[in-house]
């Protein structure tokens, strides 16, 4: 049994004790009444009888340390013969004669190894999140059911099932996780159900498109500030609001090289006639509502370098995508090698293909472009039927969406969502509260539009060349993407895609009326005219979730950028010569804060020591000798933070509360540009107080505010920044914290390479040297297993929180025979 087998044993004391669950003597002699209350649940505990019993409850979770994963299995729905290569690691090597078999078995091994993990994902990805959680999840699938999640999933699938090879790689995936779903005794079953009393369901071809919808949600929601920005623009001038909300920072290193000259725009959208209404300030109301924002950090670092900056000659390419932190990984990471192709990296449970990763002849990863593809039309329907709405001077029809929303232990929910020219109505009175009553609020998003993002990741576990990457990537939708790629031939390159709305200036900051087809999307941007280099000068090219131009770009290209970890890597690649996979591991694992290079200069010209107790002058003293180095123990970085946090209170709040909902803070660099630019700023001086507050006056008592709260998290022990934080990676239900990873030693933030917050950062660090032969490195903070009785469930996370790597063993026909094989699967028809 490995050490994980005995978290079932502390797990089940912690959950009859969270669950409120009075302790059961239970004699030789059980009453009928007994057995019976014990096969049923209790609220929502599980039935404690199958829960309990040896022969299906969870002790079969528990995995023994020895276990052997070789098989030898017949599955009706191959086509030929398969095997599958397990390293010590557990990671697969699929070997396959044909493209259905391949993917056949890579839905096998993702239900064998992740089934819990594809079932909740999908069905939270539909809005079914309530039929396993029950009335607290009714809000959450509401708002997966109004964002129209089903309806985006199904117009790809349109695209899906009308492509030969798509179809083919999805309909065997999805052959390949049922055989597995077919196979499994209830004994077999993962932990997860026993606790949640439920079952998998048939994996379908809609779960697959749903998974990809969830991915877009995930990486395109929350770039867009239509709401606030209508709110704030309530007591803000158009002046201001620049000043709050720049479009271009000063600080900006763009992930295009500045200098690129762009080509004239080959579509000229045209504002209407009354666009300068939008910007006029007026009182509104808008939604305040209780929906899921994706994590503002979900960002991505990549870069690569050209043969002429490395020790070997050959480029080097490096991806860590930023995400939120899970036990089990969002990432699987696996081989796939067919007669056409021969891709290693990561896979994403639910959904054929390599992601991330290489082939024999290119590598290639990604960051979220951070675009705005999202913008809200106020509807005007006839009546509370919605069945008609107003548009271009006349009443015209909605499309009814019935939904039927079950709850575990409740009524079914049942709501009507009205889609409209733009989209799904998402926001109406019986979706909002008291400020927006009667506010009906339409979204056009190009993750509703027809797709097939899969397409570009067939193709890329395929490409041989330039040619053949730009190709992959040109039919790539949502979300837009920085696709980073370096091939063997030399080739380096970088291109942000998507498909982007050409947007008049400053179209989709705020709410737009949705009674005039004039204010709706005239197009979109070219694909070639998407920003993008190729073998640039520099030698080199990055991206890390900042605007991807400079201001001579043709185009308004709105969205939530983050500049200062771009800024970090353009300084420490530009100064690297001779550079190794070493290299690159010690950048991505680096720690270095840009923003307080920059903002603790601020800090100390302005602070007034004289006005400081012996505490606060202490943390001062830390401050002021600090590396800005945000290391796991660095309590500079914590002590910085707290005052940074303190000071943008200070600065803004008196200005952004004077609406209701309070509007968005400004970036961090925002603040540091204004206050080195504009020490003197009107912004200092808090207008509800009779006094004149200068910035030294806001610098010297967010210091002493922030005090307050170090002196308690010093008290406890928590003045390191790792204390201060607490990493952690939580199981997919973060109520089962025994299956969680805590108070992890590591450092780094948002805005820091190394970006690794409380529960977010890199979900997977990959190098990848493009030598003769591949040299190649990877980590993800978790385990290939979803099981967490087993040894491979978080065996990577110790290793990734040390900032090491492993060697990915990228396998070849020649190397079935070599030791880093440890158990073999081989697959035949019955």
């Amino acid at each position: 049994m490995t050490k994980n087998s005995f978290i079932f044993l502390y797990l089940l004391p912690k959950l009859f004790f969270d669950m409120r669950v009075v302790p059961f003597i239970i004699s030789t002699a059980v009453t009928a009444g007994m057995v019976l209350a014990l096969n049923r649940p209790w609220g929502t505990v599980p039935p404690m009888g199958k829960f309990l019993s040896p022969q299906h409850g969870f002790w079969q979770n528990a995995e023994p340390v020895d276990a052997s994963f070789n098989e030898d299995l017949k599955l009706p729905g191959l086509q030929g013969k398969a095997s599958v290569y397990f390293d010590d690691r557990l990671v697969p090597h699929l070997f396959a004669d044909n493209d259905h078999d391949a993917y056949f078995l890579q839905g096998y091994l993702h239900a064998k190894f992740r089934l819990f993990q594809m079932d909740l994902q999908t069905l939270a990805a539909e809005g079914r999140a309530s039929e396993i959680a029950g009335e607290k999840a009714v809000r959450y699938d509401r708002e997966q059911r109004r964002l129209g999640m089903r309806f985006a999933a199904e117009n790809a699938l349109k695209v899906i099932e009308s492509e030969k090879n798509s179809k083919i790689a999805y309909d065997a995936y999805t052959a390949g996780v049922n055989a597995y779903i077919s196979s499994l005794k209830e004994s077999e079953l993962p932990i997860e159900y026993k606790l949640l009393n439920f079952k998998p369901e048939k994996w379908t071809n809609l779960r697959t498109a749903l998974l990809l919808k969830m991915m877009a949600k995930m990486l395109s929601s929350g770039t867009e500030n239509d709401l606030a920005y209508t709110n704030a623009k309530s007591v803000f001038s158009r002046e201001e609001m620049n000043i709050l909300y720049p479009q271009v920072p000063d600080s900006l290193v763009p992930i295009v090289p500045k200098g690129t000259q762009f080509p004239a725009p080959g579509i000229i959208p045209v504002a209407p006639a009354s666009a300068d209404s939008l910007y006029l300030a007026k009182k509104e109301s808008v939604p305040e509502l209780e929906v899921s924002k994706p994590d503002k950090n979900n960002g991505s670092n990549n870069w690569v370098v050209a043969g002429t900056k490395t020790a070997s000659g050959a480029p080097i390419l490096c991806n860590d995508p930023h995400l939120e932190l899970s036990l089990p990984s969002i990432w699987y990471e696996i081989q796939i090698v067919t007669p056409t192709s021969n891709a290693y990296g990561v896979s994403l449970p639910g959904s054929p293909f390599v992601i991330i990763g290489f082939n024999d002849s290119i590598a290639w990863g990604v960051t979220n472009a951070q675009r705005d593809v999202k913008d809200y039309y106020e509807i005007k329907f006839r009546d509370d039927s919605k069945k008609e709405y107003w548009f271009d001077g006349k009443w015209v029809p909605t499309i009814l969406r019935p939904e039927e929303i079950k709850v575990k232990g409740g009524q079914t929910i049942f709501d009507t969502v009205a889609y409209t020219v733009f989209g799904p109505v998402m926001y109406d009175k019986s979706f909002s509260d008291a400020f927006s009553k009667e506010r009906n609020l339409a979204v056009r998003w190009t993750a509703h539009d027809p797709s097939d993002e899969g397409e570009t990741f067939y193709k890329l576990n395929r490409a041989k060349n330039y040619d053949d990457y730009e190709n992959a990537i040109r039919t790539f939708q949502c979300p837009g993407q920085n696709f980073v790629f370096a091939s063997k031939t030399g080739d380096i390159a970088i291109w942000q895609q998507g498909k982007f709305p050409a947007r008049w200036d400053r179209q989709g900051l705020y709410i737009m009326p949705g009674s005039d087809s004039s204010y709706m999307w005239q197009g979109f941007i070219p694909q070639q005219e998407n920003p993008h280099s190729r073998n640039p000068e520099q030698q080199f090219l990055m991206s890390a979730n900042q605007r991807p131009v400079d201001s001579t770009y043709p185009y308004f290209i709105p969205g939530s950028y983050i500049t200062p970890r771009g800024i970090t890597i353009d300084h420490y690649l530009s100064a690297m010569h001779d550079i190794t996979p070493e290299d690159m591991m010690r950048l991505q694992n680096n720690y270095f804060n840009t923003m307080a290079e920059d903002v603790r200069p601020v800090l100390l010209q302005n602070v007034m020591e004289n006005k400081l107790d012996a505490d606060e002058k202490k943390y001062l003293d830390i401050v002021r000798n600090w590396d800005l180095m945000a290391g796991p123990d660095a309590k500079g970085q914590t002590i910085y933070q707290c005052w940074l946090d303190s000071l943008e209170v200070e600065i803004w709040q008196d200005e952004l509360s004077r609406v209701h909902p309070a509007a968005p803070y400004p970036e961090e660099e925002t603040t540091m540009e204004l206050l080195k630019k504009d020490p003197a700023t009107k912004f200092a001086d808090n207008i509800n107080t009779p006094n004149v507050e200068t910035l030294a006056d806001d610098v010297t008592t967010a210091l002493k505010k922030a005090s307050a709260n170090l002196k308690k998290a010093e008290d406890s022990g928590k003045l390191e920044w790792y204390k201060f934080k607490d990493p952690t990676v939580y199981h997919l239900i973060k109520d089962l914290t025994p299956f969680a990873r805590k108070g992890l030693h590591v450092g780094g933030n948002g805005n820091i390479i190394n970006a690794v917050t409380h529960s977010h950062g890199p979900s997977w660090r990959m190098i990848v040297q493009m030598t003769n032969v591949t040299e190649a490195y990877g980590i993800y903070p978790g385990g290939q297993s979803g099981n967490p009785g087993s040894k491979y469930y978080d065996n990577f996370v110790d290793q990734w929180t040390a900032g090491q790597y492993n060697f990915l063993f990228f396998m070849h026909e020649i190397d079935k025979a070599s030791n880093k094989i440890k158990w073999t699967m081989s697959f035949n028809q019955p």
